[in-house]
């Protein structure tokens, strides 16, 4: 089957797609955006989170005939193209409060957080804990997460510093 999706922007036709393949195994293999991670391959797990036509989802348990013509945001699509020398200010809040370790679920984690701040802009620490309940981590106790996630809010609106200064 031939397919049409835009992920972060970019419109990719895709030939010879099996009505079988994931939306995960397309991002993953196919397009080669390999931020997105496989795990569970259940939606249990949240390693997997990306947004849909805006919506928040599990991509492993999406089957790709479903996306055609449609839009995707992957964790690569956080920051636009080009931009290396400063991350987005959500994985750089991530770096700065030591959530951080092995990084398997870390871009889950910022799909999760992207989705709950855009909705949510000042969210309270059980707000945060509700939004990331999707996501496991088998490396860290969720604290320094969670820190990251509401350092990341304070600084989406904090209004940026004047240039010259």
């Amino acid at each position: 089957m031939r397919m049409t999706l835009t992920v972060n922007g970019e419109r990719h036709v895709l030939d010879d797609v099996r009505e079988t393949e994931s939306l995960l195994y397309v991002l993953r293999e196919r397009i080669g955006l390999p931020g997105t991670k496989n795990a569970c391959e259940q939606g249990r797990c949240g390693s997997c989170s990306v947004q849909l036509d805006g919506l928040l989802c599990c991509s492993c348990l999406v089957p790709a005939a479903q996306v055609h013509d449609r839009p995707v945001r992957t964790v690569e699509g956080l920051s636009p193209p080009g931009c290396q020398e400063e991350p987005h200010p959500l994985p750089r809040a991530f770096l700065d409060a030591g959530a951080v370790q092995c990084g398997f679920c870390t871009p889950g984690m910022l799909m999760a957080t992207e989705d709950l701040l855009s909705r949510s802009p000042d969210p309270d620490e059980a707000e945060v804990r509700a939004a990331l309940a999707g996501n496991l981590c088998r490396c860290s106790g969720y604290q320094h997460i969670v820190d990251a996630v509401l350092l990341a809010a304070a600084r989406l609106k904090a209004p940026a510093p004047e240039a010259g200064r």
